[in-house]
């Protein structure tokens, strides 16, 4: 059985080394998940108000939200940006959790990824996010973690990964990721 899993990447930028990192998760995933980018770009920013019956809720988040209903696991690969995570990644969860007592997130094995040029590899936001992800009662991998720094050595111009060791780390967190999402759904 294959489960369907929506992969979203807290960056927009077109040569966004996490898109690219995203991808490779995508090939060397286990034929046991079905992985699908979710674009989260063109969420308009959350507002109350648009969900309390008053006013027409906008299209792309009754989309953004029956996707991530249907999908059976998350996978998040982000940036660091300032220490947390890129503002459209926190819109993004924000309007899948809302309204209150209707989040999407609830139950949905996670795991997190977080790619950076720096050494420290996205580690605040890795964290960060983790914690929202708590609150949102999404039980996430825990082992292997998933920090890969130095990018902007790792890609050639194409956005092919260059680094064997990478590819082999990729395909290890991919094969407990899809462990995780067996032991998990099978809870529910």
């Amino acid at each position: 059985m294959s489960h369907d899993i929506a992969v979203i990447v807290g960056s927009l930028r077109k040569a966004s080394f996490n898109r690219m990192f995203a991808k490779v998760l995508i090939e060397v995933a286990p034929a046991s998940l079905q992985l699908s980018l979710v674009e989260i770009g063109a969420l308009p920013l959350y507002d109350q108000d648009l969900d309390d019956g008053s006013a027409a809720v906008p299209p792309a988040w009754t989309a953004f939200r029956e996707r991530m209903h249907a999908a059976q696991g998350v996978l998040f690969v982000t940036p660091e940006y300032n220490r947390s995570v890129p503002g459209v990644l926190k819109n993004a969860i924000d309007v899948g959790s809302r309204p209150y007592g209707h989040s999407v997130w609830q139950g949905k094995p996670a795991a997190v990824a977080s790619v950076s040029i720096g050494a420290i590899a996205g580690f605040g936001a890795n964290h960060h996010l983790r914690q929202s992800l708590v609150f949102l009662d999404m039980p996430t991998l825990q082992q292997p973690e998933a920090y890969i720094g130095g990018a902007d050595k790792l890609f050639d111009g194409n956005g092919k990964l260059l680094n064997e060791g990478t590819r082999a780390y990729a395909e290890k967190f991919m094969q407990a990721y899809a462990a995780w999402v067996e032991r998990i759904r099978h809870r529910h």
